[in-house]
């Protein structure tokens, strides 16, 4: 079955993620693929993540189709405007490519060239909703298309940003716009995921869209310690900073807490899947899917 096939069926899911290289070795790509073959559902590209420079994401996409996996295709409006967005969508439907995940994109000030200029003649919300225009046979201009495409389309979430209700009325926003599956920012802060999630089920948004949860394995506290203080809307609890803190192996430890996030994850109502970002460290993802008792999908 395709992603979107699992999905509809009521599968809980797994994803992965990949971060392409800041070069044109698409072989990096495929070494990295061999440890989500198999093993997930199906695996995020990112979009010239944190404002940087790296291989484009519809062609590292196309790679993962060659090579037996099911891609996730980012796609941010920083860098592009509605011509641009619709010929970049059309194009990695050409190749095959269905799966996008829409996103607004991380500021350029945040990246290795400050100096450039972020477009952002679309949002995220606007993004969605162009695919599913784009999916209906037409695009913004209203012309139609010969041949028309067939997203499945998807989106982001941080339940944990300020303010909270403001975050659940994005997230209402893109599933009425079209989206229909959401990734969460990794999950650090188990009552206020919760919390969140019990806002969602009671506004029934899980019944229109799959919620997958983010769970990020780290390999040292210092890495938690950037995230908290560096990253914008990212809510640590302390007990993961004072746990890796104390671990006598602190890469052993944050599997750990991953595998412990995983299993708190399914419990909790609403949850279909998890959206696993092993940044950097692409090798721990299979381990983690064995020892949180998901076995090979």
């Amino acid at each position: 079955m395709t992603f979107k096939e699992k999905i509809e069926s009521g599968t809980f899911i797994v994803c992965g993620e990949i971060g392409p290289p800041k070069s044109c070795d698409g072989d990096v790509i495929r070494e990295k693929s061999k440890y989500f073959k198999g093993v997930v559902d199906a695996v995020n590209i990112t979009d010239n993540q944190t404002a940087i420079v790296r291989l484009s994401s519809i062609a590292s996409a196309k790679i993962l189709l060659e090579v037996g996996v099911e891609p996730i295709m980012q796609m941010t409006c920083r860098d592009r405007n509605r011509i641009a967005i619709q010929s970049d969508l059309l194009g990695a439907a050409a190749l095959g490519i269905h799966n996008v995940l829409c996103l607004t994109g991380d500021y350029q000030k945040f990246g290795d060239q400050p100096e450039a200029k972020g477009v952002f003649d679309l949002d995220s919300v606007q993004l969605i909703a162009t695919a599913a225009k784009m999916n209906s046979g037409l695009l913004l201009s209203e012309q139609e298309m010969k041949k028309v495409p067939d997203f499945f389309i998807g989106a982001a979430a941080n339940p944990f940003a300020e303010p909270f209700e403001m975050r659940l009325i994005r997230l209402h926003k893109k599933v009425k716009a079209g989206a229909r599956f959401i990734q969460t920012q990794p999950v650090f802060d188990m009552d206020i995921f919760t919390r969140w999630m019990e806002k969602v089920v009671e506004m029934g948004l899980h019944e229109k869209c799959a919620i997958l949860a983010g769970v990020m394995p780290v390999k040292s506290v210092k890495a938690l310690h950037h995230m908290k203080k560096e990253v914008p809307g990212v809510k640590i609890n302390d007990e993961y900073i004072n746990r890796l803190e104390n671990a006598s192996d602190p890469k052993e430890e944050g599997v750990k807490i991953a595998i412990e996030m995983i299993q708190a994850l399914q419990k909790i109502k609403g949850v279909r899947g998890i959206h696993i970002m092993p940044v950097m460290w692409e090798s721990i993802t299979p381990v983690i899917v064995k020892e949180a008792g998901l076995g090979a999908i």
